[in-house]
């Protein structure tokens, strides 16, 4: 199947064999601990917002713990907010007094996260928002905190002084912290529209130059689908595909689902809707064996630390991980009949069967289409019995009945202790 991918952006391989990374949103909104939407969520105005900039001390950031986390837990690049909706920069931005030099914290935050990806050789990623709550020529549309507010006149903001700062500021990324994996824009939204107002899209953010500056200065670049171009890397959020993606013309898309640890995207010690190791080591099988990519957003605290809940938690996707990557880095999806309550994801000439409901005693794949070289658990490499038709077992009632294409495998009574057991087949000629 063909690969639907812009012939202009960079080549998407490296991102389609590493298939796990991980997301950071860290901002002002992580000081009042609730929701990165909160500046609209409760119509703050920006004079009330920025005082914020007083209380960012980020005495607790040392963004090497963050890339030590990120790599235990099996996770190959990092994508980081450089800014998020409230306009809050995280460098040392020329065109704009609203960034973390002007917090206690003083350094540029961006420069320390690429100096620590670079050094643990992890791939690097930026998120950036286009757009901005706080810059005040962003004009006011339904989803604008002053959206109900009187005093703030059309006629004084000018979309076009916008563009430019966006321009800018996108220009400062891709040319002063050397090379760069991944661009992750968030969003646009020229669907919506309220009785006043319309959202806005592509030609709001001048997208085809943002893009044209983007690869002018990293050719090799990728670049995700939300500049309202619909190119990229496609990226559902907080939902599961319940299959492969495809466009309409049968192209395979090369897609990354972005999911939370719990409900939101920043830091917040309230919301106990957190996601198990288990739910986000299945969730990442799942998503492989769809073809696609595992975004797991962790927000740290506003004193720029993982919190105990998120840090157990990674650590127990670190554990699995340190067993089984080989049935994720590399891997897609498998021909094979998928069998009951398990995940299917090949590489080359190995299947690896994912085992998210562990059955009494046999595992049953139908139609198997090839010969089989050994099976094996991943976590120790022991044996396992492979059993193949014989018509002799039928006269042997203690034998199972096996049918002709059919291959069963013999398990243990007992669980092995990961929270997804995986077994590895190798892959002999197709019959």
């Amino acid at each position: 199947m063909q690969l639907d991918w812009p012939t202009h952006y960079g080549d998407p391989s490296w991102f389609i064999h590493d298939r796990f990374g991980m997301f950071i949103h860290w901002g002002l909104y992580s000081l009042r601990a609730k929701d990165e939407w909160i500046m609209t969520q409760e119509k703050i105005a920006k004079e009330d917002y920025e005082p914020y900039l007083d209380q960012f001390e980020a005495d607790l950031f040392e963004p090497k713990k963050w890339v030590e986390q990120a790599k235990r837990s099996g996770m190959k690049y990092i994508v980081l907010t450089t800014k998020h909706h409230e306009g809050f920069a995280l460098w040392d931005s020329a065109y704009t007094n609203y960034k973390i030099t002007n917090t206690p914290y003083g350094k540029d935050a961006l420069q320390e996260f690429v100096d620590a990806c670079r050094e643990g050789n992890i791939k690097i990623g930026f998120y950036h928002s286009v757009i901005d709550w706080h810059h005040e020529h962003f004009t006011i549309d339904g989803l604008h905190p002053a959206r109900e507010d009187e005093t703030v006149k059309a006629e004084d903001r000018d979309m076009k002084i916008y563009q430019q700062y966006l321009y800018n500021q996108v220009e400062e990324l891709v040319t002063n912290y050397g090379k760069i994996d991944y661009f992750w824009f968030d969003f646009s939204y020229a669907d919506r529209e309220w009785d006043w107002a319309k959202g806005k899209g592509a030609a709001d953010w001048r997208s085809e130059e943002i893009e044209k500056l983007i690869l002018q200065h990293q050719p090799h670049m990728i670049i995700n689908n939300r500049l309202g171009l619909n190119r990229g890397v496609y990226t559902p959020e907080q939902y599961q595909p319940t299959g492969m993606l495809t466009t309409p013309d049968n192209k395979k898309r090369v897609w990354e689902a972005c999911q939370t640890f719990n409900d939101r995207w920043t830091y917040n010690p309230n919301n106990l809707h957190m996601k198990s190791a288990e739910m986000i080591v299945k969730l990442l099988i799942d998503t492989v064996s769809k073809d696609g990519n595992l975004l797991m957003n962790f927000g740290p605290t506003a004193r720029g630390s993982f919190d105990e809940a998120s840090t157990t938690v990674l650590e127990g996707i670190a554990k699995w991980m340190t067993y089984h990557h080989q049935s994720i880095y590399g891997a897609g999806p498998s021909e094979v009949d998928t069998p009951q309550d398990c995940r299917l994801t090949q590489k080359d000439d190995r299947l690896y069967i994912h085992i998210f409901s562990w059955p009494f005693r046999t595992i049953h794949l139908e139609d198997f289409p090839y010969e089989i070289n050994y099976a094996r658990f991943l976590h120790d490499h022991s044996e396992v019995t492979v059993r193949r038709f014989n018509p002799e077992d039928a006269i042997h009632h203690d034998q199972p009945l096996i049918a002709e294409n059919e291959v069963v495998f013999e398990l243990p009574v007992i669980k092995p202790n990961y929270i997804v057991p995986v077994i590895e087949v190798g892959l002999g000629d197709k019959k």
